[in-house]
């Protein structure tokens, strides 16, 4: 099949990398992971090693990239993504946000590949405008706690346009939210992982603040589709994807502790250093242009979550 298409994922043996691995696949495209194992996990591409379509190596793309043959697509999802991993490894964050994404879009340019940076609501900030349009700047704090996951993220997008402007490779810049589903992590720090571990352990569950910050969740098939669909797209500049149904964390804990028939309580601790009060993307664009929208809802969407991490060993 000398029309086969080969994709390369920067970061594939993490959360979303994983799965958008397994949708590339599923679309007939040769698939080549490139992780350093620093977050990601093999057991999330444990599955995939049987596909003769599918090759793993174990590296860090702030190196160097170089991969023999044609390659069509790169897909740029290498970055620790949870505010657990980016407090605990700040530098790496800064560095696979820069050096990481300058090696992956010269990697795009040499081989003549469109290119697509997994970007974040986080280029946001702790946003003044709600819901959040994608002309939207931002309101982020350079050099607080979680400065250095926005701004390596927003570094990533001006990178990302220079090389679509000065040296004409072709690239797309996805604003990911907020995104749960199978093969996030028990000890992920993040509000769904948290509350479910927490009701099937029957511990208390934690909020932070008074709970009333806003957040707008979507499951991850639904985000794998609209970033694919974005990819083979002719548009050039940034685009939200995620479920604009917003709720608060508090009452995401009730929801959780209902579809769990947990015994467990609610407790309120202090909120982390420049937590964003609320958070919801306005999608006009991802609707209009790629025809999307998320499909799943989130009562089905958390129970398959419940579902996952009830398998887990460590329940």
């Amino acid at each position: 099949m000398s029309d086969m298409k080969t994709s390369v994922v920067t970061g594939g043996a993490g959360f979303l990398g994983s799965h958008l691995s397994e949708r590339l696949l599923s679309e007939g495209h040769k698939v080549i992971v490139l992780d350093n194992l620093l977050t990601g996990s093999i057991d999330n591409i444990q599955h995939l090693f049987s596909n003769k379509n599918f090759t793993f190596v174990q590296y860090d793309v702030t190196n160097f990239i170089s991969v023999l043959g044609d390659v069509h697509y790169v897909w740029h999802f290498a970055s620790p993504a949870r505010p657990i991993d980016y407090l605990k490894f700040p530098i790496q964050t800064l560095k696979v946000g820069s050096i990481g994404t300058h090696n992956a879009l010269g990697f795009a340019k040499a081989k003549n590949a469109r290119f697509l940076l997994a970007s974040t609501s986080e280029c946001y900030g702790d946003p003044l405008v709600h819901p959040q349009t994608e002309e939207y700047w931002g309101n982020v704090n350079p050099v607080g706690p979680r400065g250095v996951y926005d701004e390596a993220k927003r570094f990533a997008e001006a990178m990302t346009m220079a090389y679509h402007n000065f040296h004409k490779v072709d690239t797309r810049i996805v604003r990911i939210f907020n995104t749960y589903g199978e093969r996030m992590r028990i000890d992920d720090g993040r509000a769904i992982p948290a509350f479910i571990s927490q009701c099937l352990r029957g511990e208390d569950v934690t909020v932070f603040g008074n709970g009333s910050q806003t957040r707008s969740v979507c499951y991850v098939s639904d985000l794998i589709d609209g970033i694919y669909k974005l990819m083979l797209s002719d548009y050039k500049l940034p685009m939200n994807i995620g479920n604009p149904e917003e709720l608060t964390m508090l009452e995401l804990a009730k929801e959780i502790i209902e579809l769990t028939n947990s015994n467990s309580k609610i407790i309120f601790k202090e909120l982390p250093t420049d937590d964003p009060k609320i958070r919801q993307p306005d999608i006009t664009k991802a609707r209009n242009i790629l025809g999307w929208k998320p499909l799943v809802s989130r009562e089905e969407g958390l129970k398959r979550a419940v579902e996952y991490f009830k398998g887990k060993k460590n329940f």
